[in-house]
């Protein structure tokens, strides 16, 4: 199981950030800004090798399962 950023909006948000730049802003004047997009990937391949059963509510919260 993990859960983390989405890398794929990570990127996006770190465009704008090069475009600001790019626009003749200065790097130190830029606000430092979190993570708003999270995922939860759940592997069950790896779960029931292991003998974990996970709850159906868990399973239908995640964005990803990988069977």
């Amino acid at each position: 199981m993990s859960y983390g950023i989405d890398i794929a909006d990570h990127y996006r948000r770190a465009a704008s950030f090069v475009d600001r730049v790019l626009k003749g802003a200065k790097p130190a004047d830029l606000p430092i800004e979190q993570p708003t997009k999270f995922e939860l990937v759940i592997n069950m391949k790896t779960a029931k090798a292991v003998g974990i059963t996970i709850p159906q509510t868990l399973l239908m919260r995640a964005d990803q399962v990988i069977e």
